[in-house]
């Protein structure tokens, strides 16, 4: 494990994990708690370099000559040695729960090391926002229902006022869960003995805040930040965490439905795609219908704007070389539709769905008139949308989209591969269904389309009968229907033709 020796001289630990993407340094709540807790963040190792800290007195750690070392604005120093050893100008700084104070510290001493920030279910003494015991109580009934959850408070409620916080610990642990199942106890067992608790006493010592001077200092803060709560949590409560929130200038707060304190332990991938989200340059969210939408944009301000929506199973990177080109003169956006890529995964899914989301998505963003070109199911969606509310879209591209004759024969039950894939699974069981059975209307309102529409087929490699796109041309008033012998991935197994083609066509 590598190591690095910070301003007082004590040698500190921290642990590499994760191959992909910019470093991300990781700071254990706790506080003071043994990193192991934090696993690999619910797969975020696999989009960042995650480099995680042993906080002094835990882990590999040292132990600080002075116990005043553990308070935590005296630990903003650990953090700035840590980017000086990783040579790093500037850094993205995730912290947990406690340590999401000391993130905050480090981020009011130093706002030009900060390139992105990131709070999950903070604790808000830096700032002076802290739950009160009514907040917490008032939170925890939302468990009043579990069979735990009468025993689990009589002992809570029987703990002397005065108990160290080591033996208050264990008989939150269950309030401290969305679910708490067998993962959760197997997560929660460990508090304990992952926890320096001498150190954790003197983190929140005397003079360790100054909230007034903080909250001050974090109005030079110019790098965006993540305030990530538990639905669950009673400390941040949802509205506690908006209001830390509320301290930065560019914040935004992301509230994980059916979390509590630990989101990555109740919802991995909810807790990944949420934060991936937040930290891949060159992506952005739009929440539509309560549901967090995930896009790509490139292209210069201001240029034509063209949207790309993606097939079943895929996301808006299938784009990305489309996307480079077209971005020389248009504005181009490349959605992760609902279930797909870092999207949220709501699990109702359906083509009338994603129809009102891509109209949703246009709408929220100012994109009426936009060019759409749509794939597959993404083109589907699109023309849906262009008979629904044609005043909607501009230009239409539909790339061997789906045309909505009942399978025959029609699909039985998919089961689900051995690996998960990138995208909920119970898409393709929606899907299939509205495809063996479609709603007629969708065919028989197509004439109601009134955007210029081009209609690519694949040719005789594609798995979609391409005479049914031939009808659907007809029937779209003014539409042009062009095959290129590509199967059904056009986009990516012949770029340069379908490029060229839609730059005729006037995307």
């Amino acid at each position: 494990m590598p190591h690095f020796t910070t301003y007082d001289g004590t040698r500190l630990a921290y642990r590499v994990q994760g191959e992909g993407g910019e470093p991300l340094i990781v700071l254990p709540g706790g506080p003071m708690r043994d990193q192991a807790y934090l696993g690999d963040l619910g797969g975020l190792a696999a989009h960042r370099s995650l480099v995680v800290l042993d906080p002094r007195g835990t882990g590999d750690s040292a132990v600080p000559a002075d116990p005043g070392g553990y308070r935590c604005d005296r630990q903003v120093a650990d953090i700035e040695a840590l980017r000086a050893h990783l040579g790093l100008a500037r850094i993205d700084l995730l912290g947990h729960s406690g340590s999401a104070n000391l993130a905050t510290l480090y981020a009011a001493a130093h706002p030009g090391r900060i390139r992105s920030l990131v709070l999950v279910t903070p604790g808000g003494r830096a700032v002076g926002v802290e739950v009160t015991d009514e907040e917490w109580d008032k939170a925890a009934e939302v468990f009043a229902d579990q069979p735990w959850y009468v025993g689990a408070r009589a002992a809570l409620d029987a703990l002397d006022p005065g108990a160290p916080v080591r033996e208050a610990a264990p008989l939150v642990m269950p309030f401290a869960y969305g679910r708490w199942d067998e993962a959760a106890r197997a997560h929660a067992d460990a508090v304990v003995e992952q926890t320096s608790w001498e150190a954790a006493e003197a983190f929140y010592g005397p003079g360790a805040f100054d909230p007034a001077a903080t909250r001050a200092a974090l109005r030079e803060l110019d790098a965006p930040v993540l305030v990530l709560a538990g639905e669950y949590d009673g400390g941040p409560t949802p509205a506690m965490a908006a209001r830390i929130a509320d301290c930065f200038p560019r914040a935004e707060l992301v509230v994980q439905s059916g979390a509590g304190h630990f989101p990555w332990v109740d919802d991995a991938g909810a807790f990944r795609r949420s934060v991936a989200a937040f930290l891949e340059p060159g992506v952005r969210t739009v929440t539509v219908d309560g549901v967090r939408l995930a896009y790509r944009v490139t292209g210069p301000e201001g240029a034509p704007p063209v949207v790309l929506v993606h097939g079943r199973g895929e996301d808006g990177a299938t784009w990305d070389t489309m996307a480079t080109a077209l971005a020389a003169d248009r504005r181009v956006y490349a959605l992760d539709l609902r279930g797909h890529g870092l999207s949220d995964h709501p699990g109702q899914y359906g083509f009338e769905l994603f129809r009102d989301e891509l109209g949703g998505f246009l709408k929220a963003l100012g994109l009426a008139g936009a060019t759409v070109v749509g794939h597959s199911m993404g083109g589907a969606a699109a023309y849906l949308l262009a008979q629904r509310e044609p005043d909607l879209i501009g230009r239409l591209v539909l790339e061997d989209a789906a045309v909505f004759f009942p399978l025959d024969p029609p699909r039985g039950p998919a089961l689900p591969p051995e690996e998960p894939p990138g995208f909920d699974w119970a898409i393709v069981a929606a899907v299939d269904a509205e495809l063996n059975a479609p709603e007629p209307a969708w065919l028989d309102e197509l004439s109601a389309i009134t955007a210029p529409t081009l209609v690519v087929g694949g040719g005789s490699g594609s798995h979609l009968p391409q005479e049914q796109l031939a009808w659907m041309a007809r029937r779209i008033p003014g539409a042009r229907h062009v095959t290129i012998e590509a199967g059904h991935l056009i986009h990516t197994e012949r770029p340069d033709e379908f490029l060229l083609l839609i730059r005729e066509f006037g995307v």
